[in-house]
This record gives structure tokens, C-alpha cells and sequence, in this order.
């Protein structure tokens, strides 16, 4: 099952089997096999291959980094523009990048970390308590969706994946043509056309935000199921890198959705 999620996309140790057969260049003797039963069972993580453990510890070191750097983004809050441009130039980088690069995508982390902090004091100052609440929304839906994942529950599918691609391309346009008309003052709402009231008069950024929070929690699982993919054919433990950036990616995609749900539903 390939993954639409773009980090995991460049990274063939998510697409193709990592291992390789082991070939005898000639009849082993005796003794050689004496010898070989005799070792102790090799583990994957001995054999540098990726497991679940050490992707994990690596997903872990990338969120502390975020919440390190989210910290400094609070008290600087200036930091927030520019660290949105690096960050989203480092997202391409490891995006195109063949090799996962754990400097990278650490520094990635960080940006987005100084990114996150900043723009979650505007939206504080503005609501207080909304931090929270998005805080503990994100770990709700991350916790639910990997509770299901891990149950089996709930698995990507090919026609899900695909509804989901042309889902997320008509939410980048959408977003795209908000954002101009915002820039150009067609609209003066401070959300552009998400304040525009929708069905039963709810703002059209509800409907909106609810759904893009559903996207958000199937990339989780195309997330979830590119790491699976990833430990059953023993890629390298480097991929652990890629999985760990691709993780990230969703989770800062996520809190901030729900950030600007609260703040809509808030602000009527």
C-alpha cells in the first residue's frame, strides 16, 4: 500500500523490500553451519533494521525538539514568519531528498517548533485557553486514530487513498483562492470565506475545519501504515528518520486545523 503522505513517497524502503537474500559464494562446511546455529538469534534493531522501538525513540526526540523551540516561538513570537519560510524550504528538502538526513529533519522540527509557538500566542492573546484545548483535541485524535490503526480497525484502503488525494487537492485550491481573496480585500472577514455562513448557519470554517481534521487523521493512518510497511520488510533503521518526519508533519498539520476550528467556533 503505497502512502500518499509526501515524506514517504521518495524513500523506497517504504515501497520495496529492504532485505536481501543470502547467497553461499560457495558450499558452506561443517563447521560453518556448526557455527552459524550456534549464534544466538540476531534482532532487527542489532541488524540495523528499523523496528517500531527505535522509530519510535526517534518520533520522540522530533517532539521534543518541537516543544523545545515551540517555547522560544511563545516568548519571541517575531520568529513566526521566517521560521514558517525555512520550515516549509526544509520540508522540501527532505520531501526530495533520497537519503533521510536526521540533521534535517531535526532542523525541520525546529522551525515548525518556532513556527508553532509563535502563532499559538497570537491565537492565545486573542482566546485564552484555546492552546489548551487544541493541544489536548490533537492528542485526542492522534490517540483514537492510533488505537484503531493498532486494533486493526482501521487500515488504508486504494479507493480511500484516492478520495483522499482529490480531497486534499480541492482543499489546497480552496485554501489557495481564500488566501488571494483575503490579500486582495474582496473579503473583509478576518477568514475569508470560512466566515461565510453555511447549512443551518454554521460557519462554512466549521464544516470546513471538521472535515479537513478527518483528512488529517487518514494521513495518520497512511502514517501508521508506511511505518508498519517499513519494520515488516526491515528497512534500514535510517527510515526511521523518514517515518518520524512524516509523523510530524501530520500532527503540526493537525493541531493547527484544530486551532483555527476552536478560534472560529470562539469567535461567534
Amino acid at each position: 500500500m503505497a502512502t500518499s503522505n509526501p515524506a514517504f513517497s521518495n524513500s523506497p524502503a517504504f515501497s520495496q523490500s529492504a532485505t536481501k537474500a543470502i547467497q553461499w559464494t560457495q558450499e558452506p562446511s561443517a563447521q560453518q553451519l556448526d557455527e552459524l546455529y550456534a549464534r544466538s538469534a540476531a534482532t532487527p534493531d542489532a541488524m540495523g533494521r528499523m523496528t517500531y522501538e527505535n522509530t519510535i525513540q526517534k518520533t520522540v526526540l522530533a517532539f521534543v525538539v518541537l516543544l523545545a523551540t515551540a517555547a522560544v516561538g511563545w516568548f519571541i513570537p517575531a520568529l513566526m514568519l521566517p521560521a514558517a519560510i525555512v520550515g516549509f524550504v526544509l520540508a522540501l528538502v527532505n520531501i526530495f531528498k533520497k537519503e533521510p538526513s536526521p540533521a534535517l529533519v531535526l532542523a525541520y522540527t525546529a522551525a515548525q517548533g518556532l513556527f508553532v509557538g509563535g502563532i499559538s500566542m497570537f491565537f492565545e492573546s486573542a482566546w485564552p485557553g484555546i492552546v489548551t484545548q487544541a493541544v489536548i483535541g490533537t492528542f485526542a485524535v492522534v490517540g483514537v486514530t492510533l488505537a484503531l490503526f493498532a486494533s486493526g480497525k482501521i487500515r488504508a484502503s486504494k479507493r480511500a487513498t484516492q478520495i483522499f488525494l482529490v480531497a486534499m487537492i480541492g482543499y489546497a485550491v480552496f485554501s489557495l483562492i481564500n488566501m488571494g481573496l483575503m490579500l486582495f480585500g474582496v473579503t473583509d472577514d478576518p477568514w475569508g470565506l470560512r466566515g461565510i455562513e453555511g447549512p443551518f448557519g454554521i460557519p462554512l470554517g466549521v464544516i470546513i475545519g471538521v472535515f479537513v481534521i478527518l483528512l488529517a487523521a487518514y494521513s495518520l493512518v497512511l502514517d501508521f501504515d508506511a511505518v508498519k510497511t517499513g519494520v515488516e520488510r526491515g528497512a534500514p533503521a535510517k527510515y526511521g528518520w523518514t517515518a518520524a518526519f512524516g509523523i510530524m508533519v501530520t500532527v503540526i498539520w493537525l493541531y493547527l486545523e484544530i486551532l483555527r476550528l476552536l478560534a472560529i467556533l470562539r469567535g461567534e
